[in-house]
Parts: C-alpha cells; sequence; structure tokens
C-alpha cells in the first residue's frame, strides 16, 4: 500500500471514486448503508455503555464519523464508529479525569475526540504512516485477546444482574465470582437467551443485521412481560432528534492527561483502521493511502467532537457487514448515516425498552473476532520472540489497561526491533563443493574453508545498535581459529544495504585489530551508498580498492595466486 508522495493531490486523490461512480453501484451502496445502519445500532448503543455515556452518544458516532471518513478517508469499504477498545480505553481513563461530574465525563469524550483530529492532521502533516508500524501483528494479535478479555470482564455482571467492579481484568474477575451468588434469574435468562441467538445468527446468517433482530426481540417481550417493572435495568429514555453541533466546551489546557489518551485513541485507530483497510483493498484491488487514512480518521473524529461524541475509528467487523452488503464506494457510509439520522429521529422512543443484558451480549458477541488464539498458537510454533511479545501486550492490557496496555505495546515493539536489529546473524562463510558460491558454514559445515582466509558476511545493515555485537562476533571467531591460519579477512557487505559512522567506526577498528596481528582487511560486494560512505571515510585507503567489481571468488583466487607465487620463490 502506498503512503502520500507525489501524483495527484490528496483530494483528487479522495474523490477520485466519485469522479468514476457507475450507477449501477448506486443500488448496491444503498442496501449496504442501510444493513450497516441497522448493525451500528445495538452495538453503538452497547459501546457507548461501555464508555460510560449516555446511549445516543455511540449513534452520534456512526453518523457523524461515517460522513467525516467519506470525505477524506481511501478505504471504500472501511466502516467508522465507535470501538470496543476505544469505548473501555474511554471508561477506563476519563472517569479519574471528570471526578465524577457526567457532564465533564461526556465534555472529556468530546475533547479527546478533539484531540484525535487535531493530532491526526499534524501526522498528515508530518508524514507519519510510519506509525501504523509501531504496532507489529504479533503484538496486535495479543493485545486484541487482552481487550477482549477486558471487555468481557466489563460486560457479564451486567448478563448476571450484578454490579461488579474492580480496576483490572484479574480484580474484576475474583469481584465477579464473589457476587454470582447474587445473580438475578431474570436478567441472566434474557442476557443468555440473547447471547444464544446471537451466536447462532453469527452461525446461520452471517453479514445479516442479526444484532438488530435480537435487541428488537428483546425490547417487545420487555414490553410485554413489564421486566422493568421487575427490576430489569433497561436503557430508559433516548433524547430524541440531531445531534447539537458546538465546539467542545473544555480547551486542552482543561484536562490534564488529554494528549496521552488522544494519542493512545490515535494509535489504536490508526492502526486498526489501517490494517481493516489493507484487507479490502486488497480483495478489491486498490490502493490504500496510507498517509491520506490520518486524514480521513481525523475528519470523522473533528465530525463527532462537533457533535458531542467520544473518539471513532475503523473496524474490521463494521466494515465486514459493510463490504459483505455489498458497498462499493464510501457513499455508502453517507446512506448510513441518512439511516441513523431518521432513527434519531422517529425511532428513539422504541429504544426505551431496552434490557442492557441484551446490550451485554451484543458486545459479548462482537469481541469474539478479538480472539485470535490460532495466530497466538502459531506464533508458539514459529517464533517464539514474537509470542513472548504477544503475551506482553496481552498481560499488559490486562494488568494496567487498554491505554496503558496500548503504549506498553508500542514500547515493546520497538524494543522488539531493537534487540532483533541489535543481534544481527553474522555468517562465516565456505565454498559450496565444486562451485564457486559461498554459503554460511554453521549451516553447511560439507562447505570447503579457503585455506588462510576467513570469510564473514554480517546479514544486516552496520549500525551503531549492533556495530559492537558484529565487532564481538568476528574477534570471536578469530580467537576460536588458529590466528597462524588467517592471514586474510574478506568482509562480504552483499547484505548490509545501509551504514553509518559506528559501523565504519567499528571497521576501521577491525582493520586496527588485524594489522596488529598480520593480517590483511578486504571489504567485498559493498553497494553504491555503502562503498561511497566508506570511501569518504578513508577505509578505502586501508582495506585497498572498494569496489562493485571485485567478487568474493576474485578475492580468493588472487589470494591462492599469491600463495603459489610465494612457495615458488622460497623453492628457488
Amino acid at each position: 500500500m502506498k503512503d502520500t508522495g507525489a501524483g495527484l493531490p490528496d483530494t483528487q486523490r479522495t474523490w477520485a471514486w466519485l469522479s468514476g461512480y457507475r450507477a449501477a453501484w448506486l443500488p448496491h451502496d444503498i442496501v449496504a448503508g442501510v444493513t450497516l445502519a441497522a448493525y451500528a445500532i445495538p452495538v453503538s448503543l452497547a459501546y457507548a455503555a461501555l464508555a460510560g455515556l449516555p446511549p445516543q452518544v455511540g449513534i452520534y458516532g456512526y453518523l457523524l464519523g461515517g460522513i467525516g471518513y467519506a470525505l477524506l478517508g481511501s478505504s471504500r469499504q472501511l466502516a467508522v464508529g465507535p470501538t470496543s477498545a476505544i469505548s473501555l480505553m474511554i471508561a477506563g481513563t476519563v472517569g479519574a479525569m471528570a471526578d465524577g461530574d457526567m457532564q465533564r465525563y461526556a465534555q472529556i469524550g468530546s475533547l479527546a475526540a478533539f484531540t484525535v483530529a487535531f493530532l491526526c492532521f499534524i501526522a498528515w502533516l508530518l508524514r507519519l504512516s510510519v506509525i501504523a508500524l509501531l504496532i507489529s501483528d504479533s503484538i496486535l494479535v495479543g493485545f486484541k485477546i487482552g481487550a477482549g478479555l477486558t471487555i468481557a470482564m466489563t460486560q457479564l455482571p451486567g448478563l448476571f444482574g450484578v454490579p461488579g467492579g474492580g480496576h483490572n481484568f484479574f480484580e474484576r474477575v475474583v469481584v465477579l465470582a464473589s457476587q454470582l451468588g447474587q445473580t438475578q434469574v431474570l436478567v441472566f435468562a434474557i442476557g443468555a437467551a440473547a447471547l444464544l441467538l446471537l451466536l447462532l445468527g453469527e452461525r446461520w446468517l452471517p453479514g445479516r443485521p442479526v444484532a438488530l433482530v435480537v435487541v428488537a426481540l428483546a425490547i417487545v417481550s420487555a414490553t410485554l412481560l413489564g421486566l422493568p417493572a421487575k427490576g430489569v435495568p433497561i436503557t430508559g429514555n433516548i433524547p430524541s432528534g440531531l445531534p447539537d453541533f458546538s465546539w467542545p466546551q473544555l480547551r486542552l489546557r482543561d484536562v490534564e492527561g488529554i494528549f496521552a489518551l488522544a494519542a493512545g485513541c490515535l494509535l489504536l485507530a490508526y492502526v486498526e483502521g489501517v490494517s481493516a483497510g489493507r484487507t479490502f483493498a486488497a480483495k478489491h484491488g486498490y490502493d490504500l493511502d496510507m498517509r491520506q487514512e490520518f486524514l480521513g480518521i481525523g475528519t470523522a473524529n473533528l465530525a463527532t467532537a462537533f457533535g458531542q461524541g467520544y473518539p471513532v475509528a475503523g473496524g474490521l467487523s463494521q466494515s465486514a457487514v459493510n463490504d459483505k452488503a455489498g458497498a462499493r464506494t464510501p457513499l455508502a457510509l453517507i446512506f448510513a448515516s441518512i439511516a441513523l439520522a431518521l432513527c434519531l429521529l422517529y425511532l428513539t422512543d422504541l429504544l426505551e425498552n431496552l434490557p442492557k443484558a441484551a446490550l451485554s451480549a451484543v458486545v459479548l458477541t462482537a469481541i469474539l473476532g478479538l480472539f485470535d488464539f490460532r495466530a497466538l498458537a502459531h506464533m508458539w510454533r514459529v517464533s517464539r520472540l514474537d509470542f513472548y511479545a504477544a503475551s506482553i501486550a496481552l498481560v499488559a492490557v490486562l494488568l494496567l489497561g487498554i491505554l496503558h496496555g496500548i503504549l506498553l505495546a508500542a514500547f515493546a515493539c520497538v524494543a522488539l526491533l531493537l534487540m532483533r536489529v541489535s543481534r544481527p546473524h553474522v555468517a562465516f562463510l565456505g565454498r559450496i563443493p565444486g562451485t564457486e558460491i559461498y554459503s554460511d558454514m554453521d549451516r553447511h559445515p560439507d562447505n570447503e574453508s579457503p585455506k588462510g582466509a576467513l570469510i564473514v558476511r554480517v546479514e544486516s545493515s552496520l549500525i551503531y545498535v549492533n556495530a559492537a555485537f558484529v565487532l564481538d562476533s568476528i574477534r570471536a571467531r578469530l580467537q576460536a581459529s588458529s590466528s597462524s591460519d588467517v592471514k586474510l579477512l574478506i568482509c562480504d557487505l552483499s547484505a548490509s544495504p545501509f551504514i553509518d559512522l559506528a559501523g565504519s567506526r567499528m571497521l576501521h577498528d577491525l582493520h586496527a585489530d588485524l594489522a596488529h596481528h598480520g593480517v590483511a582487511l578486504r571489504i567485498v560486494g559493498a553497494r553504491s551508498y555503502v562503498r561511497d560512505f566508506l570511501r569518504a571515510d578513508g577505509l578505502g585507503e586501508k582495506v585497498g580498492v572498494i569496489d562493485r567489481t571485485t567478487t568474493l571468488h576474485d578475492v580468493i583466487a588472487e589470494m591462492e595466486r599469491q600463495s603459489v607465487s610465494n612457495w615458488r620463490q622460497s623453492i628457488c
């Protein structure tokens, strides 16, 4: 997928789908929009409750976020709205900031969306699409599992009709276990029935608005059976009408920690949105503009902030609904917003008797896609390092919560990258018998070791984080060899595309060490940038010519000719 650089201006690229719009796509986009709205109504109500905000705020996120993303986003199938992880991040962070004031709580949520938009536009200006690489796929697997478990533990008390409690996953488990004896049977029956219907619907009617049907059945049952009078918790009154548009009532300096919260939301929104967007771009054969996604996410959050909503993002589950329903372009999001607007204007009274246990069931089924244990098992078999990194992210979320978990996951990803870069594979080469090809002797012990020479190939760039490790590896190999046997060390830099001053200084130090023991150093296979760098740093004056034509075999052949010549001279 590309990052914006040259070519058409961003706005032209963004609206390219509109200029080439076909009339035949319109029915598909209308159906997809209505289907997405049907999916969004129960999910947005549930996520708003998860975030600790009034239920209509979740619908505002889908309504306004979809319009904002359709204006400047580059994905044609990505659906934008509240997500489970960001909702939980808001719930776990904003409470302490608001100090029990629910009005301030909602205002901070809106300010967080505005701050996410601000950071998105800064990231777009600075071309920071590289932040998508801060969270590797492996760490994202662990983070999602941790987020799913944490979210599940916030919803299970509602399913059992108990208050729950606790500050992290493990505390919530202990508290829930101690409250199971207080389970309200009627509430649990409603939640369990809704959960069963949702699971069956996912199994037999994938891509259909099953959640909307289950929510409708729950409302009808609660109304006919008088469940609110029997103590079953319901959503209550949902104000009708469209959101009021205004600037956030709080300023950035009024809320300590708002930038950290917004940065966590942005990191999660961008990584998750780009990941989902790539999936559908590859499926439908177009490019996802990773830089442009900052504008899409930023505009979506700006629109949501003006409508008193909280941060939104593109998610895989809602995007899959949009795609399966036949969405061809972002116009499907506009139709979904129109359908949601009509719902807010005319249908909110019908949602008043919705049991909260049914919303808990909706959340529990919506997060099932977060549990990719198969990928975790694959890491255990193939790469233990990736498995450990994913485990760190998983445990961090369970112990520290979503915000600190995602930040620690980003740190772990950088640390993992540094660990890998700082300890590159240093191969010592030998000739494959009967050929002029050289390969790693540790992997192929039957290779022929050239007499009087040691050949080393560093299989990474030579930079400050790994220069000392490479030098120590070469010194250890030289010490393991008989010093009288090695007269020439050949450094093959064909696998080193980049070098910095620390890497060049390491080669100078290596040359000094070798010269002290009467061993020559030659450089072969260096690429153009590396050759120019080493010449500029004066290494060519010490080791001889550094060019693009001399091969490893040439240096070995020259050494063998000199050995024969010296032998003949000794006989004479």
